[in-house]
């Protein structure tokens, strides 16, 4: 399930019900909001398909629980995980320039990064303003957190609450921990190479009067690691059987990358089911900006671009598709990198350009994606970017500019494809391995342009292979071939079901 739209649930690895609600008064820094958007959705699959027979809630295996990166609140553990302080920030919020901020004196914000700067190395993505870093050490600049106050993740406290119950007797009774996952504890400076809490961040915390042991997530697993079974009461409440395993939750970037990568067919087993994924996969999302994922065998970090890596998932399986002939072999003692960036360009230069369905639609029918357009743009809507170039000051360039609307078209969508071939060619400069992607899946509302799909998988081709090359020779394979292809799946909630669906079915 996803705690910003959509709930899915799979069966024999294919969705059978989605569902997406907007929130409710829009209250979506809400908690509280959160979990009665979880209950809503759950009821909503129970009433909308009871034609489902097996695949109903009561024979729900595992739920996994994806949130929105770096959105987090606080909560208090000694007394069943309410949220202890509210609204909760989400992941655009800017300690210093966010209008929330403002009210409250930026300053907090200010000495929150000053902080961060003496401890973080020079390049960790936990030296960003909207980092959840960044929050923790503002809120308590702004007001020392009491003794039982948590940092939680949204995705965390979804899952906190799934595991846990409401207020019991007993004295030690309503302590509850938090449980987080590898990916929502990135921006938060957990170590994803060694599994733990670094020494940096212990010392950054303890500086300030923070002790790691007791503000940060007690235990941090593989995004579909189980963490234990479903409160006795949640589940009744709900109608999800007792057994049901709650699993390591993800953020939604990471989600929609195992959704979009996941095989298409139906098949009797997991590892065949992702069995096209390897090193070189890599999914770009053409939406109002482009952001792009690639699996690399090494661990790529630079501040400078907004580049990091998440580990990819232990849950899921690591398949060795050299074996031509032979069933997948899972590779389990191998990391896998999930190593990404995003541009400011994108299709929001449509929209400001006038560009309606119809009409892309008719004018693409006129281009051919096989010849180059004289034009050379860089789409952007506003001033400043920051991946593949660095530049906050970079203006859009969009001129000159054309009479005829089909060559202004042809020149805007190869515009966008020179950046994510940049792109593509920035992450291998950086030590992504392969240094080329051998499959793009495509999403987002340009993945169903096919006019452009032929333009950029040629473009691509030609930018990383070298004119009038199909195959490039690297390290890690023997022969690439770069294809784009528009992916079937794209649902944050469909990837952390998949993640559920992992566990659900590993063999004993």
């Amino acid at each position: 399930m996803n705690t910003n739209t959509p709930f899915s649930t799979i069966g024999w690895f294919r969705e059978i019900h989605s569902h997406a609600i907007p929130w409710k008064n829009n209250a979506y820094d809400n908690a509280n909001t959160w979990m009665e958007s979880v209950e809503y959705l759950l009821e909503h699959a129970r009433t909308a398909a009871p034609g489902l027979d097996n695949h109903s809630l009561e024979h729900v295996k595992a739920i996994c629980v994806s949130g929105t990166s770096a959105s987090c609140l606080l909560v208090d553990g000694k007394n069943v995980g309410r949220p202890s302080r509210s609204p909760s920030r989400m992941y655009n919020y800017n300690v210093i320039s966010s209008e929330t901020a403002k009210v409250k004196d930026p300053i907090h914000g200010v000495r929150a990064l000053e902080q961060i700067d003496k401890f973080a190395p020079q390049d960790h993505t936990a030296r960003s303003a909207t980092g959840t870093l960044a929050k923790l050490l503002s809120w308590h600049d702004e007001k020392p957190l009491r003794q039982g106050e948590r940092l939680c993740h949204q995705s965390d406290y979804i899952t906190l609450r799934l595991l846990s119950d409401d207020k019991a007797c007993g004295s030690r009774r309503n302590e509850r921990f938090v449980y987080s996952d590898w990916h929502n504890c990135l921006k938060l400076g957990y170590d994803v190479r060694q599994l733990e809490w670094p020494p940096w961040l212990i010392d950054c915390l303890e500086s300030v009067g923070l002790s790691a042991e007791h503000v940060l997530p007690t235990k941090v697993v593989s995004p579909g690691e189980a963490l234990g079974t479903i409160s006795m009461n949640v589940a009744r409440r709900l109608g999800l059987p007792e057994t049901t395993l709650i699993v390591g939750g993800t953020t939604d970037s990471n989600a929609a990358f195992i959704a979009a990568t996941a095989g298409g067919v139906a098949t009797d087993t997991f590892s065949s089911f992702m069995a096209e994924v390897e090193p070189g996969t890599a999914v770009v999302s053409l939406g109002s900006t482009l952001a792009m994922k690639q699996i690399s065998e090494t661990y790529v970090e630079n501040a400078r671009y907004g580049v990091y890596s998440h580990r990819y998932p232990s849950t899921l399986p690591r398949v060795d598709n050299d074996k031509k002939g032979n069933d997948p072999v899972v590779k389990e003692d191998e990391a896998w990198w999930l190593v990404g960036g995003a541009s400011n360009v994108g299709c929001a230069i449509l929209r400001q350009e006038g560009f309606g369905v119809d009409e892309l639609n008719e004018l693409s029918a006129q281009i051919d994606p096989s010849i180059e357009s004289p034009l050379s743009y860089y789409p952007l809507t506003s001033k400043g970017e920051r991946f593949p170039i660095a530049n906050g000051d970079m203006e859009p360039q969009l001129e000159p500019k054309p009479l005829n609307r089909r060559d202004y078209l042809h020149g805007i969508l190869q515009g966008i494809s020179t950046v994510e071939n940049d792109g593509f060619a920035l992450l291998g400069k950086l030590g992504a391995t392969p240094k080329v992607p051998n499959k793009v899946w495509t999403c987002g509302g340009g993945a169903q342009n096919k006019m452009w799909t032929q333009m950029r998988q040629r473009r691509l081709r030609e930018a990383l292979l070298g004119k009038g090359n199909d195959h490039v020779t690297s390290s890690s394979t023997s022969t690439c071939s770069i294809e784009v292809l528009e992916a079937e799946n794209t649902e944050a909630s469909y990837g952390a079901a998949l993640l559920a669906a992992a566990h659900a079915l590993q063999k004993p």
